[in-house]
């Protein structure tokens, strides 16, 4: 990797490099090199570190705090440090049941069983479980209070239990199972919120607290749609294909009727 960056900052990125062979490696210095590798890609290698990292700093709470202030809204909506994140915790539990997957270590599993602590405690205890309504719960990509509701965030954390209720057994497998359920259920009830006729809201704001509706930037309604599109495979609703259709016709330029 080390001489495909060298040779692209020395010569022409045209240059073909596929069909390169290795054969000597010069150290100049001071130091110590105890062991030397050469491997085509290393994607491997990050990915075991990674989960293993989830695993090693992984709290009580089955979360992986995030030590950041986060200001959703200065003065409005605010984090200390020490909150946590349902995308991240679904983020964590996809890469976890694919470590498991490709090593049968169960530690990995167990380390992702435990991420859904964190889904049963409400934003207010310090969780990412939201309720809308009072009747839908939404898994907090921000846990805030009043919660933002955002929407991309939650969906990722939806992907992560479904990976997780894929594998998962007995007692655990019941747990995500209602996680995964009651999150969808929220999903299909309050999906055409995020439809603002143009394009997207990134969160619902405007509802919860009142303030002018967050659009969502481009990047972020391509994401909207991906996701849908993912969703669509998972579940045979046509509400996901559909509203998929629909966000993409904004982006040629079409926009929803006017009375």
């Amino acid at each position: 990797m080390d001489l495909l960056k060298g040779l692209a900052l020395k010569c022409s990125k045209h240059r073909k490099t596929k069909d390169l062979t290795l054969i000597g490696i010069t150290v100049r210095g001071h130091g110590w090199i105890d062991n030397v590798t050469v491997n085509s890609a290393a994607h491997m290698d990050h990915f075991i570190n990674a989960a293993n990292w989830f695993v090693n700093h992984q709290d009580t709470r089955g979360g992986w705090p995030i030590m950041v202030t986060r200001k959703l809204i200065p003065d409005v909506m605010e984090l200390p440090p020490g909150w946590y994140s349902a995308m991240a915790q679904g983020h964590a539990m996809s890469m976890l049941v694919r470590a498991y997957l490709k090593t049968k270590n169960p530690v990995y599993l167990q380390s992702a069983i435990d991420a859904l602590q964190v889904f049963e405690i409400s934003s207010a205890q310090g969780g990412v479980k939201a309720r809308f309504a009072n009747e839908y719960d939404w898994y907090e990509e921000y846990p805030t209070t009043p919660s933002s509701f955002v929407l991309n965030g939650f969906i990722y954390s939806l992907f992560g239990l479904y990976d997780l209720k894929q594998v998962a057994k007995g007692t655990a497998l019941a747990t995500v199972t209602d996680l995964f359920d009651e999150g969808m259920k929220s999903l299909k009830a309050m999906l055409l919120m995020f439809d603002s006729g143009i394009g997207t809201f990134y969160d619902l704001r405007h509802i919860s607290v009142g303030l002018a509706p967050n659009r969502a930037r481009w990047d972020y309604h391509t994401t909207h749609i991906s996701q849908l599109l993912q969703l669509s495979k998972i579940d045979d609703d046509p509400l996901f294909t559909r509203t998929a259709k629909r966000w993409e016709e904004y982006m040629d330029g079409k926009r929803s009727p006017h009375n």
